[in-house]
């Protein structure tokens, strides 16, 4: 692949870890905050809670987008990782098309009903509900795009990794 390719990919994902991690880093000030003025001022909250669910759906769907890698995914592959290469690359075809053909049919009624949502807004925050879930569209978009690269990378003879047990670890 083209080394500026790879530079530029290098750079979004290292942007979209930082995106990943100010969005943790606002909701654990939300949460200090929150325990603050409730247990010292006497003054309970209900925007944090909110901010805190929004900025959860938003850090585990902005992270399986854009952050986690396919090695990363958790799986059961007790199957998987003790076939050759080329049936790995069928198994993982087979999987990659059935994803993508799901998340390509529920489209429609997904982008429909966030859509939909832009008639209701949260309690505290009033954030209009289409553009607390817009995450979920961002989500389908990129995963869609992300198996079909993937199955491109496998069509052209690059097998998907065999699992080894000696380097597992925490992504890190």
């Amino acid at each position: 692949m083209n080394p500026g390719m790879n530079r530029l990919g290098g750079w979004l994902y290292r942007r979209a870890e930082n995106v990943l991690a100010a969005m943790l880093a606002v909701m654990f000030f939300a949460f200090l905050f929150q325990i603050f003025a409730r247990y010292v001022m006497n003054w309970p909250t209900g925007w944090t809670n909110e901010l805190s669910a929004i900025l959860w759906i938003w850090m585990v769907l902005w992270g399986a987008a854009f952050v986690l890698t396919e090695q990363e995914e958790m799986r059961f592959d007790l199957i998987y990782a003790s076939v050759r290469p080329r049936a790995r690359s069928v198994m993982f075809l087979i999987s990659a098309a059935s994803l993508i053909f799901l998340y390509a049919v529920s489209f429609p009624a997904v982008f429909d009903y966030v859509s939909f949502m832009k008639v209701e807004s949260t309690a505290y925050l009033k954030l209009r509900f289409d553009w607390v879930f817009s995450i979920y569209v961002v989500f389908v978009i990129a995963i869609i795009i992300r198996y079909l690269w993937l199955s491109w990378q496998v069509l052209l003879g690059s097998a998907p990794e065999e699992f080894d047990p000696t380097k597992a670890g925490s992504g890190v």
